[in-house]
């Protein structure tokens, strides 16, 4: 007998997991970063050259926003129903022109419209394709791969907020320049993995995912996984697509709510990263670190991000409370230490560990109790909830900040929503056990 045929199967098996989650982590670093991550870079030039209020071009950014939550149950409805080649490489292809347009635009209403064009495009890309993949292609690590996939967001902003500062900065209308190059960085770098990388599972390649061979039952898994079972038995991998709850099914349960609720807590929680600057600013003495303190906390959440998937691999309820009580410890040092710029600093490092929470552990959460089967839908509609969250947050933390007294007001009703969110994550996974023997 030759072996020679199943050497190249043996190599992609092993090869190709890992292509997979570089995928994910182009996702993350490039078309998020540019679209999310290095928006406001722009808000200021764009402005100024049309002679605008700030607010008059901000308001594309709150249509995106808008968008992607109408928008996101329908990109979870594809991506559950088509290959994930074609809903990806279109959201891609999406965000791609919307930032070309911006590039061209000569009046405000053009740029809104292209906030509708990324609206429609991001979702995918954003919030559905990381987990959706690593939940695909792992049974083992999945939590630290989705960290690592994560954590580009921050390294990308870091990264991408310099060269497209400095691009805007070339010339008076320096930010046309700016959302062409980022177009065609989307597009260039991204395409290639939406079209010749990305599988939506490994049994389209006639792989298996990485670590069937060794992984335990459905049951077995989600109750080990929440820190809540023991391991008394084995069984063969059950196919992922078919361990778990339909999309309706989950909507009649209270775990639904409960996750959905803790989406939007846990991600108006992480606005309060924007009001870091102002609060080192209303300082004494400490205004030479609103920018440190922003940087800090991205740090805290790229780390954070990976530390927490780790931590979730071996207990979810771990991850919860590492990730939270990382943010209240934060939350608590910025206040007792105000005047200690490295204890300031060291607590928005820690209050990071929180923001890490709303794009890992969430999705963890809802494929810890609910399953696989219908993953795509289910997390898109709770993470509506968190997108609603995030687009009026903003609002509500800066009418907060502008009160005598404020940013005492706003970081205490930070430790009470963290709390909630807490409970409201743990209260789920008590009953995983009885989900997991009503679909094994």
């Amino acid at each position: 007998m030759s072996t020679t045929p199943t050497q190249p199967s043996s190599r992609k098996q092993a090869v190709y997991p890992y292509l997979i989650v570089l995928s994910g982590i182009v996702f993350t670093a490039i078309p998020v970063s540019l679209v999310c991550s290095c928006a406001g870079i722009f808000f200021t030039p764009v402005s100024s050259y049309f002679h605008v209020p700030k607010a008059a071009f901000t308001g594309y950014f709150s249509i995106f926003s808008i968008t992607m939550v109408a928008f996101l149950p329908v990109a979870g409805w594809l991506m559950h129903r088509y290959d994930l080649r074609i809903v990806l490489t279109a959201s891609t292809v999406l965000a791609g022109l919307g930032c070309l347009g911006m590039s061209r635009s000569s009046a405000m209403w053009q740029f809104y419209l292209c906030g509708v064009v990324l609206g429609i495009g991001m979702p995918a890309v954003l919030y559905l394709s990381v987990p959706t993949l690593i939940n695909a292609w792992f049974r083992k690590r999945v939590g630290f791969f989705i960290g690592l996939c994560m954590a580009f967001t921050g390294i990308g902003g870091v990264i991408f907020n310099q060269i497209g500062t400095m691009i805007i900065r070339s010339a008076p209308d320096g930010w046309r320049r700016g959302y062409l190059v980022f177009a065609i960085l989307i597009l260039v770098v991204t395409l290639p993995f939406t079209i010749f990388v990305i599988r939506s599972t490994p049994e389209q390649m006639g792989l298996h995912p990485y670590g069937a061979d060794q992984e335990p039952d459905a049951a077995e898994t989600a109750t080990n996984s929440a820190g809540t079972g023991s391991k008394d038995q084995k069984s063969p991998e059950p196919a992922a697509s078919t361990v778990g709850m339909t999309a309706s099914q989950a909507l009649r349960s209270p775990a639904f709510w409960a996750l959905a609720l803790f989406c939007g807590l846990i991600t108006m929680n992480q606005t309060i990263y924007q009001f870091l600057p102002s609060y080192a600013a209303s300082l004494p003495s400490m205004a030479a670190y609103t920018g440190l303190i922003a940087s800090s906390c991205m740090a805290g959440q790229a780390i954070g991000k990976i530390i927490l998937g780790m931590v979730n691999d071996g207990s979810i309820v771990g991850g919860l409370c590492l990730g939270i009580g990382g943010g209240i410890l934060g939350v608590c040092l910025m206040v007792a230490f105000p005047g200690l710029p490295v204890l300031l600093l060291l607590g928005a490092f820690a209050f990071g560990l929180v923001y890490a929470c709303t794009t890992v552990q969430t999705p963890i959460l809802v494929t810890a109790v609910f399953g696989s089967r219908d993953y795509t839908n289910i997390y898109a509609r709770i993470q509506m909830v968190g997108s609603l969250a995030s687009a009026f947050a903003a609002l509500f933390w800066g009418a907060i900040a502008d009160q005598p007294h404020g940013y005492i007001i706003m970081f205490g009703l930070s430790i009470l929503i963290m709390v909630v969110a807490l409970f409201l994550g743990i209260i789920p996974l008590k009953g995983t056990r009885k989900l997991t023997d009503q679909i094994a």
